[in-house]
């Protein structure tokens, strides 16, 4: 995400456009600078939300101009702005506002494109600010988390455990933020998000889940694996978006326990190095029954099965369940 124009702490823009691709990421932007424009006790009179196709310049130019009543400012938000900006009329009404806002006003345009070689976008470099949404680098989302426990929660988290958390959930940004914001109330009155916070509200089904349809393809029952993987998807509808990394999740720290293992530490210290919560003897059975390279093929079936269902050959119910079958019957 990146800012055209700053304003110093405490100050506001009259304008904001949110340029961006992804509605989801930029509406998460969005419900964040309304948080910085205006209390949620003054949006019933000072707030206007509406959709692009739905209003006309002079509703939204009369809102702005209106004084604002039970609130400091008026802040009208329009959202799918793009053709409500490119009507040649429209465009010729807003230019002229851009030329001067109303200092009682706040405007905030939500839209997917903002060309650069506009006059509405020359006028906006004065008028206000531009704040363009892009999804992130797969590296760039720990950080990510990190900013947003703060300033939403104000609340620490840090990079492990934002590992953790997207080991869990997946990549996706909104649906991390989600998370977070369960997890700020799970952990209600504790300043840090901690990997204990993560197991008890998110990562107990699905890490156990996995963990039980390993127990099965160890035990060469594919049978049970697989309907143990059926509960899996059956329990929690969240688990298609899940389940590989909850299977990651397990088989890294089986990876990294056995190798420890083989280097002759206790399973004490690699239980308590590796976060291990529970059901410790069985975890350290499932290690001592398979070599370094069978955990490593694992990995490698499953990163495959990711990119299959992540480029739509196939999805993760019937990915998973032929995986599960493959590692089962070797």
């Amino acid at each position: 995400m990146s800012k055209s124009k700053g304003k110093s702490k405490g100050e506001h823009a009259l304008i904001y456009v949110l340029n961006g691709k992804d509605e989801s990421l930029v509406g998460a932007e969005a419900r964040k600078l309304l948080d910085e424009l205006i209390a949620p006790e003054q949006r019933l009179t000072g707030l206007l939300d509406v959709d692009g196709p739905d209003v006309s310049p002079a509703d939204v130019l009369d809102e702005l101009r209106t004084l604002p009543f039970l609130a400091e400012k008026r802040v009208v938000v329009v959202r799918k702005a793009d053709d409500f900006i490119s009507r040649d009329d429209n465009r010729r009404i807003l230019e002229n506002y851009f030329d001067g806002p109303c200092s009682t006003g706040i405007l905030v345009l939500m839209v997917r494109s903002w060309p650069a070689n506009t006059k509405l976008a020359r006028k906006l470099k004065k008028a206000g600010v531009l704040i363009s949404i892009t999804e992130p680098k797969a590296h760039e989302v720990p950080q990510r988390l990190i900013e947003y426990a703060r300033d939403a929660h104000r609340m620490k988290l840090d990079s492990e455990t934002a590992g953790l958390l997207i080991d869990l959930t997946g990549n996706d940004l909104t649906r991390l933020y989600s998370e977070i914001d369960k997890l700020a109330l799970f952990a209600q009155g504790a300043e840090t998000i901690t990997s204990e916070h993560i197991a008890g509200l998110i990562g107990h089904s699905r890490i156990f889940g996995a963990f039980e349809v390993i127990d099965a393809i160890i035990a060469g029952s594919s049978a049970g694996a697989v309907d143990r993987l059926r509960r899996m998807f059956a329990d929690d509808k969240s688990s298609e978006y899940t389940v590989v990394g909850a299977f990651a999740f397990h088989l890294r720290r089986m990876f990294q326990a056995k190798v420890l293992l083989d280097k002759g530490a206790a399973c004490k210290e690699i239980a308590d190095s590796l976060r291990i919560w529970s059901n410790r003897d069985r975890f350290f059975a499932q290690v001592r029954q398979m070599s370094v390279r069978q955990i490593g093929e694992c990995l490698k079936r499953l990163g495959r099965t990711d990119y299959a269902i992540k480029t739509g050959r196939t999805t993760a119910p019937v990915a998973m369940e032929q995986l599960v079958l493959e590692l089962a019957a070797c």
